[in-house]
């Protein structure tokens, strides 16, 4: 019973989704719609908005200090002391936290910057990925033109005498297999537009447009570009911790005090002053330490920026291996491969037909000729997957 709720509910699944009209987009227009809705960039937006507004709390002044006395603390009499008495910082420490503010609003946009490549990377992989989907289907359909063809030449043939009932068995089976295979591909394709409708961040169906060229042709390396990218956030995230280190060394500054008084004696005069002071820092270990560490982390980022130039240099060098090595098989199947294939289902289709070929036989050829197609699709959809990734090699930061 269980089993068939679950082939009800996967029908009515699909009736809904395929029933619906599905938008088309092309590459462009999805990688642009995908930086609009993404969440995570409006996020990184509100991060650079948040430190642009911090830039404001640079000049920062200690509470107001407000105090009373009250009591027999000059004569007899009950007299009264009020005090104000306000710290301001001096020196440089001002000046150091806006650099760092600032900075930090800078490194917000180079942590997006990274965001919006990687959102375009995983919308074009995702883009291709659905293409392939489409192709097996395209090649579904074509493998059962072949074999319901195959199924009334085998079912003419039986009716005539001139062969037995295992060619129509076998040709009913093999049409219900493919079948079968189309409603596996149908879930396959279903599966590809959700992920592509996630990183479009969507609920609405769209769809890559699959009228466009399946091959992926923007096989430039995209190096400098990937380049700049990481150089800037580590040369950035460099400039945060210079600026962090120049604020610990201002903290050592001391701050300067202003304050006003007012104090009666005998209950009737009045007496009023100013004062003035400094705080300082005598024991600044701290802020020392906290700038050797920052110091510390300038060297770390130095390495870590070495350590990315590197791993993309050895990553492109290897993603460029892997392309040529998946342009030689494409080469093969588009030059040759393909036309071999289509020679071989129509040179056995009218020896089958003329009598001149045995059943097995054509089973065998149409097997081969079957497996060069799909070989051609799997192939070219690993030559696509290989030129996106040389396109958008992977980003590695903290």
């Amino acid at each position: 019973m269980k089993k068939y709720i679950y082939v009800f509910i996967a029908i009515c699944f699909f009736t809904k989704t395929f029933s619906q009209k599905n938008q088309t987009v092309t590459l462009e227009e999805a990688i642009l719609l995908a930086k609009t809705n993404n969440i995570g960039l409006k996020i990184a937006d509100k991060e650079i908005e948040k430190q642009t507004i911090l830039k404001k709390t640079a000049f920062q002044i200690d509470p107001l200090q407000v105090q009373y006395q009250g009591g027999q603390f000059n004569s007899e009499s009950y007299d009264h002391n009020i005090s104000v008495q306000q710290y301001f910082p001096i020196g440089k420490i001002t000046k150091a936290n806006r650099q760092l503010q600032e900075e930090l609003a800078k490194l917000a946009e180079k942590r997006k910057a990274i965001s919006e490549y990687e959102i375009e990377k995983a919308v074009t992989l995702s883009y291709y990925q659905y293409l392939f989907g489409i192709s097996i289907q395209k090649l579904n359909v074509e493998l059962n033109d072949i074999y319901t063809k195959f199924l009334k030449n085998a079912e003419l043939r039986f009716k005539t005498g001139e062969s037995g009932n295992i060619e129509v068995i076998s040709a009913k089976a093999k049409v219900k297999e493919i079948e079968t295979q189309k409603a596996q591909i149908d879930y396959d394709l279903a599966i590809y537009q959700k992920q592509f409708q996630y990183f479009l961040n969507t609920e609405d169906n769209i769809v890559p447009n699959d009228k466009v060229v399946f091959k992926y042709e923007n096989t430039t390396k995209n190096t400098s570009k990937v380049e700049n990218i990481v150089t800037e956030y580590y040369q950035q995230q460099i400039s945060v911790y210079q600026k962090e280190a120049n604020t610990f060394k201002a903290q050592k500054m001391p701050k300067l005090g202003l304050g006003y008084f007012a104090q009666s004696i005998d209950t009737k005069t009045l007496f009023q002053g100013f004062t003035a002071g400094l705080q300082i820092p005598l024991f600044g270990n701290v802020n020392s330490a906290k700038a050797k560490a920052s110091a510390i982390s300038i060297s770390q980022s130095e390495l870590e920026l070495q350590k990315s130039k590197l791993t993309l240099k050895l990553q492109n060098q290897q993603l460029q291996d892997e392309l040529d090595k998946q342009k030689k098989g494409l080469d093969y199947y588009q030059n040759e491969g393909l036309q071999f294939a289509e020679q071989i289902i129509n040179t056995a289709q009218k020896s089958y037909e003329n009598g001149d070929m045995s059943y097995f036989t054509y089973i065998s050829f149409l097997n081969q000729a079957i497996d060069i197609k799909k070989q051609y699709a799997e192939t070219l959809n690993a030559y696509n997957q290989s030129a996106i990734q040389l396109q958008f090699p992977s980003i590695s930061n903290n």
